[in-house]
């Protein structure tokens, strides 16, 4: 069993940055992948980046790429999400999660524990 707390969240302007963190317990965190997921009103969850257990991989979407950045440390059992140059599609609650999966974890279905969610909100 692993618990994630995600923080972070908040109000910005349109073009300014964030930083959300996640911070994990119970089982060896370095044992996981980990991903950063949102949610917009009315929308489904979607994959934000993905990192894997090292860190030395990382994956990210396309509406996000090259504006945000994933990195972890094993040491502190924590994932971040450097967010930079947001927009107001980036408004959503965010979501931490952990995957066991030996594949490239790019799906909600292959995480099986989750955060309860920091809400980003970015005002134009």
């Amino acid at each position: 069993q692993v618990q994630l707390v995600e923080s972070g969240g908040g109000l910005v302007q349109a073009g300014g940055s964030l930083r959300l963190s996640c911070a994990a317990s119970g089982r060896t965190f370095s044992a996981y992948k980990m991903g950063w997921f949102r949610q917009a009103p009315g929308k489904e969850r979607e994959l934000v980046a993905t990192i894997n257990r090292s860190g030395g991989t990382t994956y990210y979407s396309n509406s996000v790429k090259g504006r945000f950045t994933i990195s972890r440390d094993n040491a502190k059992n924590t994932v971040y999400l450097q967010m930079n140059s947001l927009n107001t599609e980036d408004t959503a609650v965010y979501y931490c999660a952990a995957s066991s999966s030996l594949l490239t974890a790019t799906t909600a279905t292959q995480y099986s524990y989750w955060g309860q969610g920091t809400q980003v909100t970015v005002s134009s």
